[in-house]
């Protein structure tokens, strides 16, 4: 059984995340980590109590942070120091935080990715293909929308995107377009623009339990590794 530790459980994402691990015989919720400003920090989630303490996730396996980029760093390092390996979906990282990831993914296990939908990470290897049998003869374009909470833009998943797209056409992407509206999940397209036809690659997000659903496969993933850094692609086995 892996013993879970969950940060922001409050949120929306957090909360999804518990709720699942709670329905998964794999999993035993043993640390709840929240904002101290948060209202409802007082409050027990099945008889367990919420910290505003990192340290509370020593003893557990797995932390799983789905937080702001302050708190995943400050997260990291009770990490490391507790030997907890870490699934991080924190979009926004600047590259410092992003360095100190990697620098401490040399003494714990941590899987990092903009998006762990299942479904996302096969669009990413549809678009580096796409982008690697157009190569130069189409432009591309990307969009991207989210809910008005969302603070980041372009979203972490756009950005990454672009990566794949880069990596297959050798090209990079300037054209990103960030939408805000509503209560929108997640929506995600990559427009190959030509001369005469369009090719389109979308990826629309229903609900956010696929991303909370991804982040437990990968919290699974890392039960047998000591150390290192893994996304979510080597996490479903798509990376080439």
């Amino acid at each position: 059984m892996i013993k879970l530790a969950v940060s922001g459980c409050q949120g929306r994402m957090g909360h999804r995340i518990v709720a699942l691990a709670q329905d998964d015989k794999d999993f035993k919720i043993t640390a709840l980590l929240e904002n101290p400003n948060h209202p409802r920090i007082n409050e027990t989630i099945n008889g367990l109590k919420i910290s505003t303490t990192p340290d509370a996730i020593k003893g557990s396996d797995v932390l799983i942070e789905f937080t702001a980029p302050d708190a995943t760093i400050s997260n990291l390092k009770a990490c490391v120091k507790n030997n907890v390996k870490m699934v991080i979906g924190t979009t926004g990282l600047n590259e410092s935080q992003v360095n100190e990831i990697k620098d401490a993914a040399k003494s714990i296990a941590i899987v990092y990715s903009s998006n762990m939908s299942i479904g996302v990470n096969i669009l990413f290897g549809l678009a580096r293909e796409a982008a690697n049998k157009a190569g130069k003869l189409y432009d591309v374009k990307i969009t991207e929308a989210h809910h008005i909470h969302k603070k980041d833009k372009p979203s972490g998943t756009a950005l990454t995107l672009a990566e794949f797209v880069k990596e297959g056409s050798g090209v990079p992407v300037s054209d990103i377009e960030s939408i805000r509206e509503g209560e929108v999940v997640g929506d995600h397209e990559v427009f190959f623009i030509g001369p005469d036809d369009i090719l389109t690659i979308k990826h629309h997000a229903k609900d956010r339990d696929i991303f909370a659903k991804g982040a437990l496969v990968a919290a699974k993933f890392l039960a047998n590794k000591k150390n290192g850094l893994y996304h979510m692609q080597d996490v479903l086995g798509l990376k080439k």
